[in-house]
């Protein structure tokens, strides 16, 4: 709840794939299981990393997409849409111990509520 007695929405969250890694067909097979791509596309997609390869509407799904490219050999980054902080993989974003990057937290909806309504 915001206070208000409204809901809050939880922020977005991207999935950036940061590097191919040594098993490239295992992570075009990644790509492809979570976007839906052709094989051939994927593999264009992970030549051209640092991508987007995923934009969700919330943490438990960037959090599955990011593990999935990773147990293929893939690194990748999540990222919080509203403040662009960089989160750790595993962890529910409900507080600045979450984020890796020494950023003010006012506007974050990932970091809890603003200081000011």
């Amino acid at each position: 709840m915001d206070g208000r007695g409204g809901r809050v929405e939880e922020p977005g969250f991207r999935v950036l794939l940061t590097e191919a890694g040594d098993r490239n067909m295992e992570a075009v097979r990644a790509i492809r299981a979570v976007t839906g791509l052709s094989l051939w596309n994927s593999k264009f997609l992970l030549a051209d990393a640092p991508v987007e390869i995923a934009a969700a509407s919330w943490f438990e799904a960037a959090d599955e997409t990011s593990r999935i490219l990773e147990d293929a050999g893939a690194r990748t980054t999540l990222l919080c849409d509203c403040c662009g902080r960089t989160i750790r993989r595993g962890a529910f974003p409900a507080n600045s111990a979450l984020h890796t990057e020494p950023r003010p937290l006012e506007t974050c909806w990932a970091s809890g509520l603003p200081a000011a309504i």
